[in-house]
């Protein structure tokens, strides 16, 4: 994508731009990976639900994987009996039941207490799995690790060696990584998995062995590939992964504007009319997101900060070649995965305009308006 021209062609600011060939390039690879060991993909919705991203991913992936009921009927609608649709949430709730069946195919229970209450609740048709905690830490920030002390996600995978009833499961869900780039987690995890249970796997019907690999930045993927190969050989399983970040994290950018510059302290503040809260990681994580115009080697340096009144809403400390001026555009790279379904009006200020970039082609798709802004905060 070349930023120079999204820039010059965009009117108007903030502004998030979709890539669909970055997108499609991504889905393309997963494609391959099943072409060569049978897996099966599934999109996670938490990490960008926009129905372009929804549509653009269809013809590539065996359904959705979902969190919630909202995202389990808008996975459904786009669907419309095309592929699968699989839940797992901690937070399952009694008067939901019914449409959460209504619109899953799969549904991994999170504990044997939730799957206790919900189970025998005239399943037809519903293919019931558990979530396992694998007890294998592969994080340093316990913020992102699924397999922190008193985890709250899975049943340990101790507790469900003791008392599994593999004769009723049809399925386990595995998810204890965030932005993995290689497969070392992987493989240890699925050889903790045969240790444990064996030849019991063979009486599931389903493995599905979560999200957080970045696929694209996996150079070799054989070890994947046998790994795959080997299970469905062994335990004649249905494999099933769920990325989001890794179809989405690298092909979305945020387009800014600065507004203000002055002096603070001895350093140059530049205030954009953009905000963390358009991108709260930011702020949640202290993470500093990547800028198209930061030179390393830049003879000037800027504070970029967002135009609303929360003190902590700075994007940290950039270098340029140039001083920054008032309307000068910056882009914020591959912000794609939970930005805008994170993105929030705080102040007021309303989310960034949505541009999809196909072909050569900008197309705005949504704006977002005063009118929106009034009916989140009107009363019935």
């Amino acid at each position: 994508m070349d930023f120079q021209v999204i820039k010059d062609s965009i009117n108007s600011s903030p502004a998030f731009v979709l890539d669909a060939d970055a997108i499609t390039k991504a889905l393309t690879g997963l494609a391959s990976l099943r072409e060569q060991c049978g897996v099966q993909v599934l999109y996670a919705l938490k990490a960008l639900p926009l129905s372009s991203v929804l549509e653009l991913a269809k013809p590539f992936v065996d359904g959705y994987s979902v969190s919630s009921l909202f995202e389990a009927r808008l996975a459904y609608e786009h669907l419309l009996d095309a592929g699968s649709i699989h839940l797992t949430t901690p937070g399952i709730r009694q008067e939901e039941w019914q449409d959460l069946k209504r619109y899953s195919t799969h549904i991994s229970f999170n504990s044997f207490s939730q799957y206790q209450r919900f189970a025998d609740k005239d399943i037809t048709g519903l293919s019931l799995g558990l979530r396992i905690n694998p007890k294998q830490s592969f994080l340093d920030d316990e913020r992102f690790d699924p397999c922190r002390p008193n985890s709250k996600l899975g049943v340990s995978i101790d507790e469900l060696w003791q008392s599994a009833d593999f004769e009723r499961l049809k399925g386990l869900h595995i998810h204890n990584v965030f932005s993995v780039t290689d497969y070392k987690p992987l493989l240890e995890t699925i050889a903790k998995l045969r240790k444990y249970f064996g030849k019991d796997l063979a009486k599931l019907e389903w493995l599905n062995l979560g999200g957080g690999y970045l696929f694209e930045r996996i150079k070799d993927h054989q070890p994947f590939v046998s790994a795959i190969n080997q299970l469905r050989a062994d335990y004649q399983l249905e494999i099933y992964i769920e990325p989001g970040k890794g179809i989405v994290g690298h092909a979305g950018h945020l387009v800014t504007t600065v507004i203000d510059s002055f002096v603070s302290d001895g350093k140059t503040i530049a205030i954009v009319d953009t905000s963390v809260n358009h991108n709260p990681e930011v702020f949640e994580y202290q993470r500093q997101p990547l800028l198209h115009e930061h030179d390393a080697k830049g003879r000037y340096s800027a504070l970029l900060a967002g135009c609303t009144c929360l003190a902590g809403d700075v994007f940290g400390e950039y270098r340029f070649n140039q001083p920054l001026k008032i309307g000068d555009k910056l882009v914020f790279k591959e912000v794609g995965a939970y930005s805008l379904i994170k993105a929030n009006r705080f102040n007021g200020y309303p989310l960034p305009d949505i541009y999809l970039h196909q072909d050569k082609y900008l197309k705005a798709i949504k704006q977002d308006s005063f009118q929106d802004y009034r009916r989140q905060w009107q009363a019935n």
